[in-house]
């Protein structure tokens, strides 16, 4: 008894949250009922302990913050007439936008968590960032067509990466459906870095115009059905040809040598080359989308 007082003063002082009964005094209950159930002891015998706290994995999330820090940097920039700066930002949140995925996949680190911190964080940096730095650098000439413009940018980013989520396993990995969110963003914000490193003439009535046509361009490609290359086929965990060195070489001198123009130039091929592989594909009969089709039990695009 006085280990049994003890017990229950433990419990009274809020240390033991939930009690095991002891299980012959269960059976001599059910026993003088004339009831004699084992499975039913058994029940009573259940030990309740705390759940398990849940974490998140750290690092590619670390990346997923920095990527977001960039957008919300070039935001701020744009505010403080920084255009140019507020375009590298742009650029660098799409490198480290494209180190967290792989990140996690190497290091098999994925979460649901990790899914939609990423997509948050992409519409900050893909959607909202470059739809403002747009318009406080020249769409605000166009007056309402200008905010138009950047809000059909916004909005569309918005649907792009809804779909994303909604279409997981859905689509072929190896393309993306419609033209990924970060590529749109650097078209836009290429354009601007370009514009403002080369001095071209902003005041120009053609230019406003312009920076129109890219927004509205980029953000509509955003919620069509074109392939674009994805680029997951590509796993750096095992060995590539020599020739794939030679050509990343000579990707970084290009670069190197004039990055507004060569990055701009890039991904404006990017950007055609999902309509140009559309095109090729209904001329051949072939599904035109990135969804994946069925066919006597192969999936294909």
């Amino acid at each position: 008894m006085g280990a049994f007082n003890r017990r229950n003063k433990r419990a009274s002082n809020g240390n033991v949250t939930h009690l095991r009964p002891f299980r012959h005094n269960q059976r001599r209950g059910n026993e003088a009922d004339g009831f004699d159930d084992e499975a039913a002891a058994d029940d009573h015998d259940i030990e309740y302990v705390r759940p398990r706290r849940r974490g998140i994995y750290l690092l590619p999330n670390a990346f997923t913050t920095a990527a977001l820090f960039a957008g919300f940097f070039a935001i701020v920039q744009a505010m403080n007439m920084r255009f140019d700066s507020a375009a590298i930002a742009i650029f660098a949140a799409m490198v480290l936008d494209g180190m967290d995925g792989r990140v996690a996949r190497i290091t098999n680190t994925q979460s649901a968590f990790g899914e939609q911190y990423d997509s948050l964080s992409d519409m900050t940096s893909f959607g909202v960032a470059p739809a403002l730095v747009m318009y406080e650098w020249i769409l605000h000439d166009l007056g309402k067509w200008g905010w138009i413009a950047a809000f059909v940018y916004c909005t569309c980013a918005a649907l792009r990466l809804a779909r994303f989520n909604a279409n997981i396993g859905v689509v072929d990995k190896r393309f993306f459906q419609g033209l990924p969110s970060p590529a749109a963003a650097a078209l836009v914000a290429g354009f601007v870095w370009l514009a403002i490193d080369n001095k071209l003439p902003v005041k120009e009535l053609w230019m406003p115009w312009a920076a129109f046509g890219i927004t509205l361009y980029a953000g509509l490609s955003m919620v069509t059905n074109a392939p674009f290359y994805s680029g997951k086929a590509l796993d750096v965990r095992y060995r590539v040809p020599f020739g794939m060195m030679v050509l990343v070489l000579v990707l970084f001198v290009v670069v190197s040598t004039d990055p507004p123009v060569a990055l701009f130039g890039l991904f404006v091929v990017y950007a055609i080359s999902g309509y140009v592989l559309w095109g090729w594909r209904a001329l051949h009969g072939e599904p035109a989308g990135a969804r994946k089709v069925r066919d006597g039990g192969n999936d294909r695009s």
